[in-house]
Order: C-alpha cells, then sequence, then structure tokens
C-alpha cells in the first residue's frame, strides 16, 4: 500500500545493528562503501568514508566491507585529507 511504512517481510527478524562507523558495503549502489551513521525510520544512514552527503539504504541490501575496501576506503580518505579537501 503507498504511503505505509511497513517491513516487507514481517517474518524475518531485523539485521543486528552495527556500531556507528563501522564500515559498510552498499550493494543497491554499486558496492559504494560508506560508514554506518545511524537509523532512519526502516533504513540505515550511510556517509562517504571521507565525509560527504549521507544515504539512506534498506538494511537487506548492506554487507559488510571487506579487508580490501576497507583499506581502499581508508586510503581514499587520508589521501584526499592530504590534499586538503578534508580536515
Amino acid at each position: 500500500m503507498y504511503g505505509v511504512n511497513a517491513r516487507p517481510h514481517p517474518q524475518e527478524p531485523p539485521p543486528d545493528l552495527p556500531a556507528p562507523g563501522t564500515l559498510l558495503v552498499d550493494t543497491s549502489r554499486n558496492n559504494r562503501v560508506g560508514e554506518f551513521r545511524g537509523v532512519a525510520d526502516l533504513y540505515w544512514s550511510l556517509r562517504p568514508v571521507g565525509g560527504g552527503r549521507e544515504w539512506e539504504v534498506e538494511p537487506r541490501h548492506v554487507r559488510p566491507a571487506l579487508p580490501i575496501e576497507r583499506l581502499r576506503a581508508r586510503t581514499a580518505r587520508a589521501n584526499a585529507r592530504s590534499r586538503g579537501e578534508v580536515l
């Protein structure tokens, strides 16, 4: 029904919430890596590792970042910081 917020599969338990700052991968957005920021209604809020605008994603489209994905994200942030793009 349009305009009604309901879990698509109410029989499934909600996934465990990660700690704020945990790096996750949004599989619905070309495997974009983001930091978990919190919950917004039925969605999880993620933010780019180097800072920027948050986006929302359904928890079913999120998975933990692999070690190589975490390394890439941290390296990208360090490079942006060295260029003065972020604090």
